[in-house]
């Protein structure tokens, strides 16, 4: 099996392009930390921000940079990749809202937006470039100590993987409640809500008369979303989806699950807190029940669609020409 190269030059390029994005977001971070001007919305998701904050990612992603520079030196540590994972995911943290960048779109339909914080955004952007740096570096990493390939991380044989259409549908059945809802109030049922707002789930002040149109005739955007959210989960899982574009595919699902698993998880959580009385407030004349019920449903979404793509992802892969034994057909 022809090994030695892939593994002599991707994982080592992979945890090296990590490094240098750690010490370069940490000195980023130093520079904001002394020069308020120029913060560039450093912290979580652009919201968390100050020198504190600003000081704390600068000793953090400098500490990563000397975990990088460890897994250099000392290639087979068993427990690097699962720190490299650990700096992978609270670089996902600080960037995420760059995950929903797709949404921006929706100002050009909406009206009274507040004016997006586009040097936030591209630090969202860079940060979220990071976690897939160290993602990779991890990956590479653990490839390296297993002594498999570098590349695709077989041994030069892989067994048939068929896709396996339960996640598809779980993912199905986890967006049902919110897209029914969503759908029963643009028909003009008032079910889980109790406001005064003639248009529940939408606020006129923010939509553009397009969306107010469009709801007014039994349409909501937002339902509409989870329809396509639906089958993009079936693509993954069904055969049809085989004769779709492979990498698109897979950017979309890793995208969702990356994005709306944490968010649910959130929702879910207050949505059941405020249904327990435990702490008060609301979402605009919302029952608890709504929130913990229909818009938990984005976390289970989120973990079906992340198993549905990476089945897909092994199902859909071919042998690499590294590992192939010679005469044998990628």
């Amino acid at each position: 099996m022809r090994m030695t190269n892939a593994k002599a030059t991707w994982p080592e390029w992979a945890v090296r392009a990590a490094t240098v994005w750690s010490a370069a977001y940490a000195a980023g971070a130093v520079i904001a930390a002394l020069c308020p001007g120029l913060a560039f919305g450093y912290g979580a998701g652009g919201k968390w921000r100050g020198t504190a904050a600003e000081w704390t990612l600068a000793g953090t992603y400098t500490a990563a940079a000397v975990l990088g520079y460890v897994m250099l030196r000392r290639p087979g540590l068993r427990w690097a990749p699962a720190a490299a994972w650990g700096v992978a995911g609270l670089a996902v943290l600080s960037g995420f809202g760059f995950l929903f960048s797709p949404a921006l779109v929706l100002n050009l339909l909406s009206r009274h937006q507040p004016p997006v914080d586009w040097a936030a955004w591209a630090n969202q952007g860079v940060v979220t470039a990071g976690a897939l740096l160290w993602a990779c570096a991890a990956l590479a990493h653990r490839r390296h100590a297993l002594g498999t390939c570098a590349h695709c991380g077989g041994r030069g044989r892989r067994g048939a993987v068929h896709l396996r259409t339960r996640a598809g549908w779980a993912a199905v059945a986890a967006l049902v409640p919110y897209t029914a809802l969503k759908t029963a109030w643009a028909l003009g049922l008032r079910t889980g809500y109790t406001g005064e707002n003639e248009r529940p789930g939408m606020d006129e002040y923010y939509a553009g008369d397009a969306l107010i149109w469009l709801y007014d005739h039994g349409v909501d955007t937002t339902a509409v979303l989870g329809g396509i959210g639906m089958l993009l989960a079936l693509a993954l899982t069904l055969p049809w989806g085989r004769r779709l574009p492979r990498l698109p595919l897979l950017a979309l699902g890793w995208t969702g699950a990356g994005a709306l698993a944490p968010f649910g998880v959130f929702l879910c959580a207050y949505g059941t807190l405020l249904w327990a009385g435990v702490i008060d407030g609301g979402f605009g004349g919302h029952a608890g029940w709504v929130v913990a019920v229909a818009y938990g449903g984005f976390s289970a979404y989120g973990l079906a669609l992340g198993r549905a793509t990476r089945t897909y992802q092994l199902a859909t892969r071919r042998l690499c020409g590294h590992c192939v034994p010679p005469g044998r057909p990628a």
